[in-house]
């Protein structure tokens, strides 16, 4: 009897031997993963790195944001909006050749484009536009094409 215990005692501690061995092994593997490959020997190495990568994407970060400020600065002066209209100025003769378009960016300013044409001539005027207003009269085509341009 006391040969059988031994047996059991000898086959059970095998067990945790082989048992633990494949623990160790699968721990070593998922360490070796976690230490990012080669560039890094042990947990310390990988902290380091860590702390880098950690401190590069913050300078990424504030470029980044202060570019992003720099664009919206940049769009809010940008044409935003867009409106063209073709029309006939004198029933009587022609078709719709005569035009106005007008430009506005986010802040009202911009310009209005506008022509008029008739068979001896043409002719194309720009009007700037200053906060959604202009220091010169506007046609009726023009004040269309400006109200449906705003933003």
């Amino acid at each position: 009897m006391n040969t059988k215990l031994e047996i059991i005692f000898f086959i059970f501690t095998g067990i945790t031997i082989v048992v633990g061995a494949i623990w160790v092994i699968i721990t070593e593997k998922r360490l070796k993963r976690f230490f990012l490959g080669k560039k890094a020997k042990d947990l310390e190495d990988t902290i380091i790195l860590l702390e880098e990568n950690i401190a590069k994407l913050n300078k990424a970060k504030e470029s980044t944001e202060k570019d992003i400020v720099t664009i919206n600065v940049k769009l809010k002066k940008s044409i935003r909006g867009l409106e063209t209209m073709r029309y006939n100025p004198f029933p009587d003769q022609g078709s719709n050749q005569s035009f106005a378009i007008g430009m506005l960016n986010e802040e009202g300013d911009g310009v209005v484009f506008s022509s008029l044409y008739s068979r001896e001539r043409m002719s194309v005027f720009a009007k700037p536009i200053k906060n959604n207003k202009s220091e010169y009269e506007l046609t009726a085509e023009e004040k269309e094409v400006l109200e449906k341009a705003k933003i």
